[in-house]
């Protein structure tokens, strides 16, 4: 029971998360807004952001919250408040900006229920299963919360050509169900540690990082005649400010009673080196995912005689081997994990992971499909290798009363990492563009008879408006050149500028060159979080019965199974750990 409703509370708050990405278009036309136009990148980038980053902020809080009132409860609650903001979304009653902000509020309400179920649906699987079984069960779990965010981008395809509402519908049946089998089937099982909530950390953390993660979002936009926002003043308050926010979070941590973040957890060397091996493969996992959807809808589905009202289905479809990777080694990796230790699989699913960015470098822009599947396969099957060990290995490190607390930590690291990713990987792949695309448009729009001033004028434009473009299947020729200009040249010109392949031929160079820097990047983390992923405390293969953990004042503390957790901190670690 804990097992089957968890999985599916994951995959519908992680399918959610991608649906919105590859519908975008849809959506964007459905409410009769141009997301192209300056005044709107706003607009996309909290449709975008703005799930994931309370995501990032609340996990903590609400795995905290679980620890002291029950996990149960806090994951039930998610559930029910996940499905009444998903009716919302699909009522949208405004066009224009009005619409946009009606689905920004609400997914940032949606937000708050996903995060109740990510925080707390790990910390309820690892009090309802031995340490024996731990592994396979959160492998499960995992991969389906994982695998989510990729079958959300086939669903998100299909469900968008039919109708843009279509895809906050889908997730109304699949709440209610979920929501009434919650409060029927699950019971709380582990162990409740009454405490204050910590309004001073909590207040200071959401602060702290919702500056940062806003200001690595806005440093994407051209600001002052520069390409991208890194020298707003708003963008570096944002990123100063928000980093010295939180260095007040860590102090008042180390201060309070009951704190939402224990600090101490971190000197468990296998909870620290997880989540910072989590860190990176979901900064580098996501990042794929946005420069994957970029290529396929972009550039090289229109080449081969897709049309851009398409692209979103099947640039959903041609990513099926991605997650039928992930699907195939995540519940194995996990099963094995418990045989033979959780270490030799997080590090090795990382170095597959980096060996398929390294053909995915060398693959030509308009490349041959098959050679392409089989990348991103093996990036799923790295992947999968990686997911299930690593939770394993962090929530088995823990104490039983602090699960709640680490899965939301867990999570906070996850969910960081792919906002993050958004900030990171465009920045660097405006700045790839930055240095070829601007001549190689100058030279295509005056090779078609486009006056040379005006040539030159779009060429000088951010180059953040084609990859918004080309990530949202957009030809934006024709919006760029305007219909007075295209009507002063020729037919045949005007016909060539405004057709399927102009575009994708003219970005593909620049593109690639963007790509070269991403996945170096790219291959880098994943290398550094293997080499995490190995230094970590290896967990036993098989159950062992270790002695009673102590609590601060040396008292021995209640397990809350048959068996106390594999690889649980050692008593000495207990005092440090409120």
């Amino acid at each position: 029971m804990a097992l089957s409703n968890t999985t599916l509370g994951m995959l519908i708050a992680t399918i959610n998360s991608s649906i919105v990405l590859i519908s975008l278009p849809a959506i964007f036309n459905g409410i009769h807004l141009d997301p192209l136009s300056p005044g709107n990148v706003s607009y996309l980038l909290w449709m975008l952001m703005g799930y994931m980053l309370v995501s990032a902020v609340l996990v903590v809080t609400l795995g905290r919250l679980g620890d002291m009132y029950g996990r149960v409860r806090i994951y039930n609650a998610g559930f029910a408040l996940f499905t009444v903001t998903s009716i919302a979304l699909s009522l949208d009653p405004f066009d224009g900006g009005g619409g946009a902000l009606w689905l920004i509020g609400w997914r940032v309400l949606q937000a708050v229920g996903g995060a109740m179920l990510m925080a707390n649906s790990a910390a309820i699987l690892t009090d309802a299963f031995p340490a024996a079984q731990r592994g396979m069960a959160l492998g499960v779990n995992i991969v389906a919360g994982i695998a989510g965010s990729f079958i959300g981008l086939v669903l998100g395809g299909l469900l968008a050509e039919w109708n843009w509402r279509a895809i906050f519908w889908v997730n109304v049946p699949i709440g209610i169900i979920g929501t009434v089998w919650a409060y029927r089937s699950l019971h709380d099982t582990g162990l409740r540690r009454p405490g204050r909530i910590d309004w001073w950390g909590n207040l200071t953390f959401a602060a702290g990082l919702t500056a940062l993660l806003a200001g690595i979002t806005y440093g994407i936009q051209p600001y002052g005649g520069h390409t991208q926002g890194w020298t707003n003043p708003w963008v570096l308050a944002g990123l100063f400010g928000g980093a010295a926010v939180l260095g007040l979070f860590a102090w008042i941590e180390t201060r309070v009673k009951d704190p939402m973040f224990p600090l101490g957890l971190f000197r468990i060397r296998a909870f620290a080196s997880g989540n910072i091996a989590g860190l990176l493969a979901s900064i580098a996992r996501g990042g794929l995912q946005f420069m994957l959807i970029i290529w396929l809808q972009g550039i090289w589905l229109p080449l081969h005689g897709y049309r851009y009202e398409e692209t979103p289905l099947w640039a959903g479809i041609y990513l099926l081997p991605l997650t039928v990777g992930f699907l195939a080694a995540g519940p194995v990796a996990g099963h094995l994990s418990d045989k033979y230790g959780p270490r030799l699989f997080a590090a090795g699913g990382l170095l597959v992971m980096a060996l398929s960015f390294g053909g995915l470098l060398i693959l030509p822009t308009d490349f041959s499909y098959w050679a392409f599947a089989a990348l991103v396969f093996l990036n799923g099957l790295g992947g999968g290798l990686f997911a299930a060990p690593n939770t394993s290995l962090v929530m088995s490190s823990v104490p039983a009363h602090l699960r709640g607390a680490a899965s939301g930590m867990r999570a906070t690291f996850q969910n960081a990492g792919m906002v993050l990713s958004i900030g990171v990987f465009f920045s660097l792949m405006v700045a790839g563009l930055s240095t070829s695309l601007p001549s190689t448009l100058d030279g295509g729009l005056t090779a078609q008879g486009v006056p040379a001033t005006a040539a030159h004028t779009i060429a000088g434009l951010p180059p953040v408006g084609t990859l918004f473009a080309a990530f949202l299947g957009y030809n934006p020729i024709a919006s760029l050149l305007g219909p007075h200009l295209l009507g002063q040249l020729p037919a045949a010109n005007a016909a060539t500028l405004t057709g399927r392949e102009f575009f994708p031929h003219l970005v593909s160079g620049p593109f690639h060159d963007g790509l070269v820097i991403v996945f170096w990047l790219a291959i880098g983390m994943s290398v550094v979080g293997a080499l995490a992923s190995s230094s970590g405390a290896a967990a036993a293969p098989t159950p062992r019965r270790n002695p009673p953990l102590g609590d601060a004042t040396g008292s021995a503390a209640p397990t809350d199974g048959p068996a106390p957790l594999v690889g649980e901190a050692p008593a000495r670690l207990c005092a440090v750990l409120p």
